[in-house]
């Protein structure tokens, strides 16, 4: 599968959150790293179809995917940043909802559930309401709504916020695990959440993609000894 933004452009009245991007993703974790405000959301909502751009398209194997409707859905996990959660359901529940939102058969619905809560360490706390899960309790139900029916995009936009030092960890190897046949895509401004998983990095800043490649192509560019300094490099204190 290949996933390709061509020449997006997205407006908020005057402000350009997006600037003539154009990427192409094909099987393997992407980090999409950059500071607060440069437009990393934005581009993980255009990719999700819940944003159309202002210009250019996002492709689907060579279909632009809002013509594709519900079939570019059937692809597709996302897991926004902690929106969406229905605080009085039970984990077991809302992922129940998600399943019947997806279109997962009803007779698939209670096995599937049950896969991705015993996937994201969840099966013990499944009878819990959301509202009284942890921080990182309700970033892994999210990942587990996200690779509900085994998507081939997975879109994850900082799934890692707010989150202590032993919760980052157990969520970017959760995030390694589910890679395989599929394209997952990470939007982060922590770099060490992504610099030992990903495939490739997108810089991006200002709505602009400043650079791309993997770690070491990275580094070996701007000759610093890890990403951390690349990024540092490129983005300064920001």
């Amino acid at each position: 599968m290949i996933l390709e933004l061509k020449n997006i452009t997205k407006k908020y009245g005057e402000k350009t959150a997006l600037k003539n991007v154009s990427l192409e993703f094909t099987e393997g974790i992407y980090g999409l790293l950059g500071p607060n405000g440069a437009g990393k959301s934005t581009m993980m909502n255009v990719i999700t179809g819940n944003l159309k751009p202002d210009g250019g398209k996002t492709l689907c194997d060579g279909t632009e995917i809002h013509s594709m409707g519900w079939r570019y859905r059937d692809f597709l996990g996302y897991a926004p940043q902690q929106q969406g959660l229905y605080d009085t359901f039970s984990g077991r529940r809302f992922l129940a909802y998600m399943a019947t939102l997806k279109n997962i058969p009803r007779k698939e619905i209670k096995a599937e559930t049950e896969r991705v809560l015993s996937y994201v360490n969840l099966s013990d706390a499944a009878k819990k309401p959301i509202g009284a899960y942890s921080g990182g309790m309700k970033q892994r139900i999210l990942i587990a709504q996200a690779i509900l029916g085994d998507p081939k995009i997975v879109v994850l936009d900082e799934p890692t916020a707010g989150l202590d030092p032993k919760e980052r960890v157990r969520i970017r190897e959760k995030i390694r695990d589910i890679s395989g046949d599929k394209i997952i895509l990470v939007s982060t401004h922590v770099v060490s959440d992504i610099q030992s998983i990903a495939k490739e990095i997108v810089l991006l800043k200002n709505g602009e993609i400043t650079d791309s490649g993997s770690v070491k192509e990275l580094c070996e560019k701007y000759d610093e000894e890890n990403l951390e300094s690349v990024y540092m490099h490129i983005f300064g204190e920001e």
